[in-house]
């Protein structure tokens, strides 16, 4: 009986105390950036979906409940890396989909682009691993 409460409990241990090896290697995680095309000149680069600077502890705690936008943000990070990996027209629109539904409503084109950011010595290095092409709006959103 007691072999086998310590086997049922040696089962349960790694569901109650995960290992937090989820990942073979951390490397820096893509940033999304997009500037839109207006009056026939382009705009300066912004971040897609910028985190906040501070969160209250209210809505702090309410996100570990309910956060769909970082879940969102969370497949962003995914469709942009599958894009740096193994590029594909699906990830690439799924990217210019959703940054399409958080520009203004009239038409405007726009371009993404996604960067990485690293430290060397005190300095942060931005590099840019991939950048679309000029895409419609209305386009991105059909």
């Amino acid at each position: 009986m007691l072999l086998s409460l310590l086997r049922l409990f040696g089962l349960l241990l790694p569901a109650l105390i995960p290992s937090w090896r989820f990942f073979k290697t951390v490397a820096p995680s893509p940033r999304v950036e997009y500037r839109l095309f207006y009056r026939g000149n382009w705009g300066e680069w912004c971040e897609d979906r910028p985190r906040p600077a501070r969160i209250g502890m209210l809505k702090m705690i309410r996100r570990l409940f309910w956060n769909p936008a970082w879940n969102e943000q969370l497949f962003m990070v995914s469709c942009s890396e599958r894009l740096i990996d193994t590029p594909t027209v699906h990830s690439a629109a799924e990217l210019a989909r959703r940054i399409a539904q958080t520009l203004p409503e009239h038409e405007v084109d726009f371009q993404f682009r996604l960067v990485f950011l690293s430290r060397a010595d005190s300095q942060i290095i931005k590099s840019v691993e991939y950048e679309s092409a000029r895409i419609s709006r209305a386009e991105a959103l059909a």
